[in-house]
């Protein structure tokens, strides 16, 4: 929308999600578990463990006003519950398989309690957890059917009692709020299966929306009076080219689209007057509805959250003009956010969530906590689970997400905890370039159409930065660095307009775990969220770690004279009338419009291909690494404008940066003067973060284009349908018992095609006075077959067949059972004589060519007097396993050799232990077998020389050498990304293999000093940088 002169300031956007209905109490229910149990010991409350990363900056002695009253309520605590990891390893190839269409699991979404039979924490841990609680007077308000989470309530003086820390008063700048000062403490017994407590203060995340400015900060040439355009549905449907999808029918119809929220709408007729004034109103199987799921309460309106509400259903709806909008409110607690509450509720529901869910809250890691992060981990990864779409704004403060919305960043780089998960779609903020290059009038009609749209075509982007830091903002006030005294930010026009932290985020994920050594810094033992393997496009680095965004779109706030035009009626908290002309309506930007926007998209997805999706972010990186290839794509430059490519999925954003100004030494480049910019170093800069070819920190694999991304959807088909099935497998898969005695094995089920149903087990082929019995019969995952031989059962070998039937199903897996006569000598004096195994280690890492050890115990019990025979099953390919000795009453060596072809993953090794009267005991060990690491193909770039000196109006060289290593032998492309003002470059010959020649040369007028200037090189998938200091001599 074309605007003269400017807008009424207002906010920006919020959160959205996916869900319905009440979710299913599990205590009554007793589903077969999976997990083993982790509460092995009882409980010792004299033997306490500390839960590190659980106390909020905010909450420090500075700030304490003292104590809370004892019966201080507090209300909907959330204890994290944690699966074993072999458990959670299996949970992750899951997800995985269900986005993989060549898997049988393929798009076999799982309901919420199929989810906590197969991945929650055992039946017997959640027991001994809440008797725990419960012990201390807490009431029970929920066991999610995930098995990962416990809902509870109670009092200030009851978290003190069982958790040994004090809940306090606190004014922070002015503001009450309540929180832990120390980090709580849980009995040792409990360790292994509590993650933490979600949190135990009031610092919500806040919303990722920031208010336009009153007018734009400087003057724009050839604009007299700051000629504005505000996004308005009808910009949006042309910029990201959703007009061919709605004109094909593809508008969201079916599709139902959740925002999550902690605060009801202000207005539903402010979404009625949003639709009607642009050109929305005539898609009519829209709706709007808004639903407190299951176990929370009413939130009424929560100013200024009300806006982000109403901003996320607006926007929802104009990216998906038919779908259905569902507002999911709870109120926050004394300690818990109530979008968490929400989220978590619709996932667990009886019936299945919502396909698509949009979040626009924020809260960097490392204040969030390890365990509030791990909270948001665990219901995305549950959500997926069973087919939900999330997608969650990136944040609004550049890379430093722990300083939002302030003058300058002080806690170095961070990343937003609700978008760093593995498991949701990181939406970052971009601009237009437009009015930086003076081209408004080839992107925008100067009237407006009759829903007041004006854009005419796909609109150049930049990375959302309203910072001195950005290069280009700097450039366009006449500065060539950002940095140092005579920097951008350090001059008077900085300090007065420019000096903020507002951006889109992005980031490496650095602080998903683990205890900050400096508060609110990602720093000690932090650890990020491990690079999933989905991620990997051109431009993304190799850093081990979960990088943000994933996609952008556009955010801004009204700097470059771009923001979004919303309806918010309530005057009261800083909104406008929404009569007559929008420009007089609220109008903001934020990363919290981009979330529900994509989460529009997605459902134009999810209508075109007829199935929910899970998470995007596989297609989305297979869809961008084909664009890209390994050099990028010049086509899909988004500074093509509108001559880009027609058929582009993405729009590579290569122009500018989200880089922030800061203070300190935390990530802060300060060569001289007193504001630096956020870099990766401090002693040079390296800017956090730029813009490259394909992948980058600023705004991820870039921009969309709609009507593409629905076109190429791939992996969205599932293969020929199949017809549900499972099958058996024993384990051991042999046993030897003596007459009198029994012996266990457990029977697998394992399912494929969807089946989930009963499987009712049988035995036969059993010898005379031998019975077999199952545990549970019928059993849906797993059961535990006895077989019990009396005192005068035949001897000797026999094969006992187990039958599994479903319906018209029928499979059988065998075992080899032999009985021994009488009692054997092995038994002692006492009939209670028994043993235990143990491995230790009980998980190894190997690779190919290679071997392990691990040491096998045998302990004797009751007067055990026999030496078991060792072996070992569930071995992989080309893995052998040897035992020294083969026998034995004490301990022996096992030792797993990896040939050089064994193959890779990691296993579950049974070890056996069999002893001659018929007494058989197992112990597991977790093999990991990996590749050799090998020298990844690489090169080096030097320059000789690398200070150069030139007059004003002459010219100078440098030399770029290549280096190869590894076995490089790709041409490399060299670019110069930051000459100087008056400075023309060249590189000859480009692309080179050995060496190029870097000239530079300069205009009479390029202004006299020394620059230090950035050579780019990459070739293959590999990409280096080295600097060239620059000398102008008048």
């Amino acid at each position: 929308m074309h605007i003269k002169p400017r807008l009424a300031c207002v906010l920006g956007g919020i959160l959205a999600l996916a869900g319905s209905s009440q979710f299913a109490r599990t205590e009554s229910a007793q589903p077969v578990r999976r997990a083993r149990s982790l509460v092995t010991q009882n409980i010792d409350e004299a033997k306490l463990v500390t839960i590190r990363g659980n106390v909020r900056p905010e909450a420090n002695a500075a700030n304490d006003l003292g104590a809370v009253a004892e019966d201080f309520p507090m209300e909907h605590m959330l204890l994290q519950l944690q699966r074993p990891p072999e458990l959670e390893r299996e949970l992750q190839k899951f997800i995985d398989d269900l986005h993989d269409p060549k898997s049988p699991n393929f798009h076999q979404w799982l309901t919420a309690l199929q989810f906590g039979q197969r991945f929650g924490v055992a039946q017997q841990d959640i027991d001994a957890v809440t008797r725990w609680l419960e012990s201390y007077g807490f009431k029970i308000n929920s066991v999610y059917p995930s098995h990962t989470l416990i809902d509870f309530s109670g009092s200030a003086s009851q978290v003190r009692a069982a958790f040994h820390t004090e809940i306090r008063k606190l004014d922070v700048q002015g503001a009450h709020h309540i929180g832990n000062l120390s980090e709580p403490q849980i009995p040792e017994a409990l360790a292994q299966v509590v993650t933490g407590i979600v949190s135990l203060h009031d610092f919500p995340p806040h919303a990722a929306h920031k208010m336009r400015g009153p007018s734009a900060q400087f003057t724009f040439p050839g604009k007299p009076g700051g000629t504005e355009y505000g996004m308005v549905p009808g910009d949006l449907a042309t910029i990201y080219n959703l007009n061919p999808l709605f004109n094909s029918g593809i508008s969201g119809q079916g599709q139902t689209i959740v925002l999550i929220e902690d605060t009801n709408l202000f207005s539903t007729s402010d979404w009625n007057t949003f639709r009607s004034t642009f050109g929305l109103s005539s898609f009519s199987s829209a709706s709007l509805r808004t639903v407190h799921p299951g176990n929370c309460s009413d939130p009424g309106i929560a100013s200024p959250n009300d806006f982000e509400a109403i901003l996320d259903a607006e926007w929802a709806s104009a990216a998906a003009p038919s779908a259905a909008i569902m507002m999911a409110t709870c109120a926050d607690t004394s300690t818990t956010f109530g979008g968490l509450i929400a989220l978590q509720n619709l996932v667990n529901a009886n019936s299945q969530p919502p396909a698509i869910v949009s979040i626009s809250y924020s809260a960097c890691e490392p204040e969030n906590g390890s365990a509030s992060n791990s909270a948001f981990n665990s219901v995305y990864q549950q959500a997926v689970s069973e087919g939900v779409s999330v997608f969650v704004a990136a944040g609004d403060s550049g890379a430093a997400s722990c300083d939002n919305n302030v003058s300058a960043a002080t806690h170095g780089i961070a990343v937003n905890a609700l978008a760093s998960s593995p498991y949701d779609v990181a939406v970052g903020g971009t601009d237009f370039s437009d009015t930086f290059s003076h081209t408004n009038s080839t992107y925008w009609s100067s009237t407006n159409s009759s829903t007041f749209s004006s854009a005419l075509s796909y609109v150049p982007e930049i990375p959302w930065d309203n910072s001195c830091a950005s290069s280009l903002l700097a450039s366009f006030e006449g500065y060539s660095t950002t940095f140092g005294a005579s920097g951008f930010c350090n001059s008077p026009l900085a300090q007065q307009h420019f000096e903020t932290t507002v951006g889109g985020g992005g980031g490496p994920s650095a602080c998903a775990s683990g205890l900050p050594s400096i508060s609110g810094v990602a720093s000690g033992s932090c650890k990020g969220w491990a690079k999933p393997s989905w991620q990997s496009v051109f431009g993304n680095p190799n850093d081990g770690v979960r990088d943000l965004p994933d996609v952008s779109m556009f955010a801004a706030n009204g700097l470059w004279s771009h923001y979004y035009i919303t309806c918010w009626s309530h005057i009261g908290s800083g909104g406008a009338l929404c009569s007559g002309n929008p420009s007089g309506w609220s109008g903001a930007g934020g990363t919290s419009f981009g979330a529900p926007i994509l989460a529009g998209i997605q459902a134009l997805v999810n209508q075109s291909t007829g199935t929910r999706q899970g998470n995007p972010n596989p297609v989305y990186y297979k869809l961008g690494a084909s664009e890209y290839g390994s050099s990028g794509s010049s086509a899909c430059n988004s500074s093509n404008g509108n001559t880009v490519g027609s058929s582009c999925i993405f729009y590579d954003v290569t122009r500018g940066d989200m880089d922030v100004d800061c203070t300190g030494s935390n990530n802060c480049y300060t060569p001289s003067g007193f504001q630096g910019v956020l870099s990766t170093s401090n002693s040079s800069f390296q800017a956090s973060f730029g813009t490259r070819a394909g992948w980058d920190f600023a705004t991820g694999i870039g921009t969309i284009n709609a009507a593409n991304l629905v076109k190429n959807w791939t992996g969205s088909a599932p293969p020929p349908p199949s017809q549900p099935d499972f099958s058996l497998s024993a384990s051991p898969n042999s046993l030897t018992i003596a007459q009198g005695s029994s012996g266990n094995s457990t029977i697998t089920i394992t399912p494929a095609n969807g089946f989930n149903g009963s499987v009712s087990l049988s035995g036969s082929g059993l010898p005379s006075g031998v019975t077999a019995s199952f545990s549970p019969n019928p059993a849906t995952s797993s059961t535990t077959l006895t077989l019990t031989a009396t005192s005068s059962a035949a001897t000797g070998t026999a094969t006992v067949t187990v039958t599994g039937t479903a319906g018209s199903l029928t499979h059988t897996t065998t075992i080899s059972l032999t009985v021994n006569a009488g009692t054997s000598p092995c038994t002692g004096p006492s009939s209670s004589a028994n043993f235990s195994i143990s491995a230790s280690p009980s998980s190894r890492a190997i690779t190919q060519g290679s071997r392990g050890t691990s040491t096998i115990s045998i302990t004797p019990q009751n007067g055990f007097a026999c030496s078991p025979t060792l072996s070992a099953s569930g071995l992989p390919n080309g893995v052998t396993a040897s035992f020294n000795p083969s026998a034995t009453a004490t301990s022996s060596t096992l030792t797993l050799a990896a040939s050089s072809s064994a193959s890779t993953g990691t296993f579950t090794v049974t070890v056996t232990a069999t002893c001659s009267c018929g007494l058989t005991h197992s112990t597991q060990i977790s093999l990991t077998v990996n590749a050799p690491v090998s020298s990844s193909p690489d090169f080096l770039l030097s320059a000789s020389p690398s200070n150069v000196s030139v007059a004003q109006g002459s010219a100078a060289t440098s030399t770029i050498t290549i280096t190869p290593e590894g076995g490089f032998n790709s041409a490399v492309f060299l670019f110069v990304l930051n000459p100087p003002p008056g400075v023309f470059t060249t590189i000859s010959p480009n692309p080179a293999s050995g060496k190029s020649t870097l000239t530079f040369s300069t205009f009479s007028i390029a202004p006299a000093g020394t620059y230090s200037v950035t050579i780019l090189g990459f070739g293959g998938s590999t990409m280096h940088e080295i600097n060239v200091n620059l000398t102008i001599r008048p």
